[in-house]
């Protein structure tokens, strides 16, 4: 290691926000980009651990104390090589990865990881103003034929290795702009679009074909990809959300799904007008949003850009404790209290609550009922019981669901290919062939593995572009 006592002599530093008076006055990206020589230091702190657990802890692998070596050299080229050895969209992961590879780093043990998301970041957002990032053309093409469906992470990753090994892809999204939940479902101020489009531009110079407004099995028959293709790559995502059945749901206007409540704003923001009679608008309400993950935090901080009255959080398990216990957790990514920064910029937090039902007037919801819950484990298992006299009520005018999916839409597409799925729901396939129960159709990312990380959806495309690789042509250099 370049410095063998960083970790002991250089304090962790992480990147700093905006303050959030001025952020919710905008969509745009809000993180103060630290300085090479900051992260320099940061990569000093990465220690000769022996056993890296931040590889495994990341779900791509990635080789991290390597470029924290180079960077904490200077060596910014090298390590952005090193990083592209694992991860196509490394700008998309260091900035929305909740980064389980800093809960695994030895580091972590302390509670002072190595800032391991923000150098990641770093690196390719050099590699891009420098020009170190180019189209990777194949040397020579198979003439083999690959479609696509699906441009959310798995699909584009699938894709740009899949074209980087010389074969013909075509990438199909039903959604008039590519990038799948990347484009629809990560608000702007996470993650802005031009990082997608500047994606794109590279994948098309490197062969890659993109067909929005391709709906297959709606406007497009599916099972015309398998007659003009030689594999077909499902990576659907898993679309199907969890919805809220209580008394009021279906009849009252002003309870909707997150997804379209934040596809809306993202719209809005890349210049598109949103019809009246369909807009979705925290403006001057009370907004409940259901769901304590990352959908319902970017609800949060949508609805506060909006101009929200107020907005509640609420979440049917318990409150997670404020510290782990390391020694039961680590290097597994640990169940505690976190904080998000649409959180910080102001939300009514509540745990342990469960809807009973919506009420309002004039077919408008104005106020959600709900009851604390208890937890208790019963044979192994968790159930859930309410507090007798713990009744409560919450102005809403705008409730958002963001509890989760259950599987990937069924209708359509995987019913006209006939397709076998697992007791859950998802596209039946294993993580070493990804072949589904039809001949040359195969399946990665959530639409197979069930609702999950931006990296793990990486992930599945490298490898499920490897399995396509490997069936076409008998074997494979690309990596898994």
């Amino acid at each position: 290691m370049g410095k063998p006592t960083g970790f002991m002599e250089i304090p962790r530093t992480d990147r700093k926000y905006a303050p959030a008076a001025e952020r919710i006055k905008h969509y745009r990206e809000f993180v103060i980009v630290p300085s090479d020589a900051d992260m320099s230091l940061q990569g000093a702190r990465c220690m000769d651990c022996g056993i890296p657990y931040c590889h495994n802890g990341c779900p791509i692998n990635n080789i991290i104390p390597d470029w924290n070596e180079m960077v904490h050299r200077g060596n910014w080229e090298n390590a952005l090589a090193i990083l592209h050895s694992t991860n196509n969209f490394p700008e998309f992961t260091g900035r929305i990865c909740p980064a389980p590879c800093e809960a695994a780093c030895t580091l972590n043990l302390t509670d002072q990881p190595v800032t391991i998301k923000s150098i990641e970041c770093s690196i390719v957002d050099k590699g891009w103003s420098m020009g170190w990032i180019r189209p990777q053309i194949p040397p020579q093409k198979t003439g083999k034929r690959v479609a696509v469906i699906g441009s959310g992470p798995s699909g584009l990753a699938c894709a740009q290795q899949l074209a980087r090994a010389g074969h013909d892809v075509v990438v199909y999204e039903k959604n008039d702009r590519i990038g799948g939940l990347l484009r629809y479902g990560i608000p702007d101020f996470k993650m802005e679009k031009h990082l997608i489009d500047r994606r794109i531009a590279q994948m098309q110079a490197e062969g890659v074909k993109f067909r929005p407004n391709s709906h297959i099995g709606g406007n497009i028959g599916a099972k015309t990809l398998l007659n003009d293709f030689d594999a077909v790559v499902l990576a659907i995502g898993s679309e199907k959300p969890r919805d809220l059945e209580v008394p009021g749901r279906a009849e009252l206007v002003g309870v909707h799904f997150a997804m379209d409540f934040l596809r809306q704003q993202n719209k809005r923001n890349a210049g598109d007008t949103v019809p009246n009679d369909f807009a979705i608008s925290a403006k001057g309400k009370h907004v409940v949003v259901i769901g304590g993950g990352d959908t319902g935090s970017d609800c949060i901080g949508t609805s506060i850009r909006q101009g929200a009255q107020s907005v509640t959080q609420i979440e049917i398990l318990p409150k997670p404790p404020e510290k782990e216990n390391k020694l039961m957790t680590w290097p597994m990514w640990p169940n505690k209290l976190r904080t998000s920064s649409s959180q910080e910029e102001g939300c009514d937090r509540h745990w342990s609550v469960n809807t009973t039902s919506v009420t309002g007037s004039d077919g408008k919801v104005s106020q959600l009922n709900a009851i604390q819950v208890e937890w208790k484990q019963e044979n192994g298992q968790w159930k859930m019981s309410e507090k007798p006299g713990s009744a409560f009520t919450l102005k809403a005018d705008l409730v958002l669901l963001a509890m989760g999916f259950v599987h990937p839409v069924h209708e359509g597409l995987l019913q006209e290919l006939g397709v076998e799925r697992d007791p859950r729901g998802n596209i039946k396939a294993n993580e070493q062939q990804y072949q589904t129960s039809i001949d040359k159709v195969f399946a990665a990312g959530d639409g197979r593995r069930g609702q999950s990380l931006v990296v793990w959806a990486i992930r599945e495309g490298r490898q499920a572009a490897r399995a396509v690789d490997e069936y076409l042509m008998g074997f494979s250099e690309l990596p898994r």
